[in-house]
């Protein structure tokens, strides 16, 4: 099979799929109307998030197989259709949940006791102990909003903290011995922390906005490591700008563009709130984004591939 490879990865995607006799082609630089230019001799494509693969791309992908989305969601995919036409749909949440759990523990222990704050003080000779007094973990309770891959990981680092964790989900009977599946007026009722681990679907999109957040009974620390468009960036600032939200760990925003690459351009007032904020944490779409996860998901994405083709 001839295989593309439209965003550099792991080598051992090359390797392995030469391995398995598999025809490696890169290309890294054509633009989109280039590719589909090609596209209808290739059985096989490895993408991250350069572009969309949309219902005319792969109208003219008439020999292809799957596609290995180097990630964990397949927003970037017209999935439906991709179905419709019976190719392999493979993408890798399982290769970098543990970096997701991981980086959202930090944000969140980083938000409560101030860090980013107090570095930036240090750093221009200010020692200001008490305006840096932290709030401990201990005793809280942790919702988390998507209990697959991602929120199940996150679930996994808070043993050994003491907490309680619940967990809200359209799907029933997710519940394990890291976390208790609630309804929603219930998770709205108890939450300290509210951390985000859903894809991006319409049901997802703007689901955190200003009705959302005021169904809280208590003050809440949000945060983020799903996708951007979940959030209603203004009305997050209001919540903060209220006490509502206690403060914010966002590693992804609402105005990222598709490719996830680069960042934006338009500088919207409600994100010059975020930046100036001192109880909000912004890092650029790098919770999953670690040396081994890297391996991890190309990874997994041969194993599918191969379990599905060999």
């Amino acid at each position: 099979m001839k295989v593309l490879h439209l965003d550099t990865n792991h080598p051992l995607l090359l390797e392995q799929f030469a391995e398995l006799g598999f025809e490696n082609h890169e290309d890294y630089d054509s633009t989109k109307e280039q590719v589909e230019k090609k596209i209808h001799v290739y059985d096989g494509i490895i993408i991250r998030s350069r572009f969309t693969i949309d219902q005319q791309f792969l109208e003219k992908a008439t020999n292809l197989k799957f596609i290995g989305r180097v990630g964990a969601g397949l927003e970037n995919i017209d999935v439906d259709y991709a179905k419709y036409k019976d190719i392999f749909l493979a993408s890798a949440p399982e290769g970098n949940r543990n970096a997701v759990g991981e980086h959202t523990l930090g944000m969140l222990l980083s938000l409560m006791n101030q860090m980013g704050k107090a570095d930036r003080q240090v750093r221009k000779g200010k020692w200001k102990r008490e305006q840096n007094r932290g709030v401990e973990l201990e005793g809280k309770t942790v919702g988390i909003i998507g209990y697959g891959n991602m929120g199940k990981a996150f679930a996994k680092k808070l043993q050994g903290f003491d907490v309680e964790v619940i967990c809200y989900d359209i799907v029933g009977g997710v519940s394990d011995d890291n976390a208790r599946q609630v309804g929603i007026m219930e998770f709205q009722q108890k939450s300290d922390v509210v951390s985000l681990h859903v894809p991006q679907t319409e049901e997802t999109i703007g689901m955190v906005n200003s009705e959302f957040i005021e169904k809280f009974h208590k003050p809440f620390w949000l945060l983020n490591t799903a996708r951007g468009k979940c959030v209603v960036t203004k009305d997050l600032v209001e919540g903060l700008k209220s006490g509502k939200v206690l403060g914010a760990g966002l590693d992804v925003l609402e105005y990222e563009q598709k490719s996830f690459e680069n960042m934006f351009t338009k500088k919207p007032k409600a994100f010059k709130y975020l930046r100036k904020a001192n109880n909000v944490l912004l890092t650029p779409h790098v919770a999953g984004w670690t040396v081994e996860s890297k391996e991890k998901l190309a990874q997994t994405i041969v194993d599918k591939v191969k379990e599905r083709f060999s």
